[in-house]
């Protein structure tokens, strides 16, 4: 699998802190280009729809699609699907910003964690090196402090996808905020990651995407209108 997807995802068990890669399903990535739709399918077919969105039995998946961390406009853009809290049905948040494509660049088109950390923790992602840290002496921290104190931790081009104090506290319309001000923010994404103890990703990728046509979306991004 060459142009848009990398073909690989990361399943993270936060209960066991096993770490796992895998091909991603070529079928599934063709009938579902997008992010929202490509993290759904693998939702669906592994998470019962009676589950509890705060329980250890509920997933969460962060998705890219196709397009992002192409050439393209709005191509930034990645997708939290998990059982939302606050509706109490299938939830797809996203938001745009720098983390969706770093990810791809660091090799993976998702990441889809299961089960309940005993402690706070954050994944940190650099290429092929995948690990869960200790995130006790972040928990608490607001998302700007989180962001910051990773940077400084690790590496000052890292990408970080946090929650504050409203996650922890599994408030059911906490957000997922990338890049400081960038926020997943509908049906309560945060709280799940906090019902979790999961309290960042923190992503460094080295690689890039490959789009079939680089020329034609170059010529597609000509063709709009301009405006004054």
């Amino acid at each position: 699998m060459t142009y848009g997807w990398t073909g690989q995802i990361l399943r993270v068990n936060l209960a066991t802190g096993e770490i796992k890669k895998e091909a991603l399903n070529k079928e599934w990535a063709t009938e579902y280009l997008g992010a929202r739709g490509l993290g759904t399918r693998y939702f669906i077919e592994e998470v019962s729809p009676k589950v509890d969105a705060l329980g250890p039995d509920n997933h969460l998946i962060f998705a890219t699609g196709a397009t992002t961390g192409s050439l393209g406009t709005s191509t930034g853009r990645f997708e939290v699907v998990t059982k939302g809290p606050l509706t109490g049905t299938i939830a797809a948040s996203n938001a745009g910003g720098l983390f969706g494509p770093e990810l791809k660049f660091a090799g993976y088109d998702m990441v889809i964690f299961t089960g309940v950390s005993k402690k706070p923790v954050y994944l940190y992602i650099n290429d092929d090196q995948v690990e869960l840290r200790n995130a006790e002496h972040l928990w608490g921290k607001s998302t700007y402090e989180t962001t910051d104190t990773v940077i400084q931790e690790t590496n000052p081009d890292v990408k970080v996808s946090c929650i504050g104090p409203g996650g922890e506290n599994m408030a059911r319309i906490a957000c997922i905020m990338n890049d400081k001000d960038r926020a997943t923010g509908r049906s309560g994404v945060g709280a799940v990651m906090g019902s979790k103890k999961l309290k960042a990703l923190v992503v460094l990728g080295s690689g890039s995407v490959k789009p079939a046509d680089p020329a034609g979306i170059r010529e597609s991004e000509n063709s709009w209108p301009t405006t004054r």
